[in-house]
């Protein structure tokens, strides 16, 4: 599953939300870490074809029983492949545990992430090395790799990480709620969007509200900046790296949408009503129990609901664009797993080869994806017939927005994703009322974000 900060955060059950002040700190400790470490080291250095029995370690993320076991399975077939290498998996492991261990020299040979916006503190310290010179010796085709993907993987002109595995965000739909309202489709439009939650919504006799055809308080389970604003087209940053939201239109015209639906509900409404929601990675979610009608999220959601045992006539749609903004349609965010060689790896040759397998190999990625439910990375695997998700009419939307070249994600930065963690912050007094001038506002986020934007490099 994928990346989350405060407010627009990136997230998901695994992933933490960030503060600004976490993410400034995680910028200076990689700076620190790039201070007091060794010399990043190459495949070419290190004899990567050397077959001498070699033992690496492998941290990442993952921590349920299921999850583990899926990707030792496919570390069994990488042990097949390469013999002589073998994989210390060590499960459960944050960000903050990688960048303690590069600090004290004790780096794993090979680590992954769930928070992509670590990578441009990673690349600008060298906290993570450049993996340039091993994808040119093995000419590895980054154009099987959609754009956007390969955008939130480097940074600064150093690839340090690969994409392990994606997250695309959707909008998934009440089968049974649609037809009591006599919906038939799902909105393909923000005006439809918003016209559909008002029919989907329900009061109880005091005014608070029973169910929710939508949630549009921004920083509840998917609804997030992030995963609104595609569907207007927005940038985050300029092509020279300076913060955006208040050049960019598609910011105020996103936020100017939402806080309408927000309006009509009533703020202090849709707060009471998010308190009483279930956990989002629970059984207890409140679109798996039949309170939320529509909601923005993940493909994960798919094997939650499958293991939740939910019982809910659902569908799945790509999100609705902005009106007048047809092009969009099919298009949306992407973000997800990243996976790269710590600075001081024991193992570099063995770690890339590793790198290499989970990332780029068909059958590593068909099997990960179908286990845990996520977006493979790479178009062969997309496109394999032994990816079973493709046959799954609900996890085709997903696939979709993969697809899509006007997908877009949130740039790598150097600032460990502050930017976005500002604008979490803006976000939540705009949708409370406490923003009388929104393009003053917005303005003042771009200042914000650039200092911060500054600070990290």
């Amino acid at each position: 599953m994928s990346e989350s900060r405060g407010g627009p955060v990136t997230r998901t059950a695994r992933r933490p939300r960030r503060t600004v002040a976490a993410s400034l700190l995680a910028a200076t400790a990689l700076l620190a870490a790039a201070c007091t470490t060794g010399g990043a080291t190459s495949k070419a250095d290190t004899g990567a074809d050397d077959t001498t029995p070699v033992t690496i370690t492998f941290w990442h993320g993952l921590s349920s029983p299921h999850e583990t076991a899926s990707v030792n399975a496919v570390l069994a077939k990488f042990h097949k492949k390469y013999p002589y290498i073998t994989v210390k998996a060590v499960a459960a492991q944050t960000d903050d545990k990688v960048n303690q261990a590069i600090r004290g020299g004790t780096a794993p040979d090979v680590a992954s992430s769930f928070n992509a916006a670590n990578v441009g503190g990673w690349c600008s310290s060298g906290a993570f090395q450049d993996l340039t010179p091993d994808i040119e010796a093995d000419h590895v085709d980054l154009s099987q790799i959609p754009k956007a993907v390969q955008s939130y993987t480097a940074f600064g002109g150093k690839r340090c990480t690969m994409p392990w595995l994606a997250d695309t965000f959707g909008l998934y739909y009440n089968k049974k709620l649609f037809a009591k309202a006599g919906i038939t489709s799902p909105p393909k439009t923000m005006s439809e969007l918003a016209a559909d939650t008002k029919k989907l919504t329900t009061f109880n006799a005091d005014g608070s509200i029973r169910t929710a055809g939508f949630m549009p308080y921004l920083g509840v389970y998917g609804m997030l900046t992030e995963h609104l604003v595609p569907s207007w087209g927005g940038k985050w940053l300029t092509a020279d790296g300076q913060s955006n939201v208040g050049g960019d239109p598609a910011f105020a015209q996103a936020l100017t949408w939402q806080k309408s639906l927000v309006d009509w509900f009533g703020a202090k409404k849709l707060v009471t009503f998010k308190a009483g929601m279930g956990d989002e990675f629970s059984a207890q979610n409140a679109f798996e129990t039949g309170k939320l009608a529509m909601m923005v999220d993940g493909e994960w959601r798919n094997s939650f609901i499958k293991n939740d045992k939910a019982d809910i006539d659902y569908g799945t749609a790509v999100m609705p664009a902005a009106d007048g903004k047809s092009q969009l349609y099919g298009a949306g965010y992407v973000g997800g797993n990243v996976i790269g060689m710590p600075r001081g790896a024991k193992h570099p040759g063995a770690a890339w080869k590793l790198i290499k397998f989970l990332t780029t190999d068909t059958d590593a990625l068909t099997t990960l994806a179908d286990a845990i439910g996520n977006v493979p990375t790479t178009k062969a695997a997309l496109d394999s017939p032994a990816l079973g998700l493709s046959k799954d009419p609900n996890f085709a939307p997903f696939l979709q927005v993969f697809k899509n070249p006007l997908t877009t994600t949130t740039p790598a930065s150097a600032d460990g994703g502050a930017y976005l963690t500002n604008f979490g912050h803006f976000v939540e007094k705009w949708q409370t009322g406490s923003v009388p001038d929104l393009k003053a506002g917005l303005t003042a986020v771009d200042r914000q974000n650039n200092a911060a934007l500054k600070l990290g490099q």
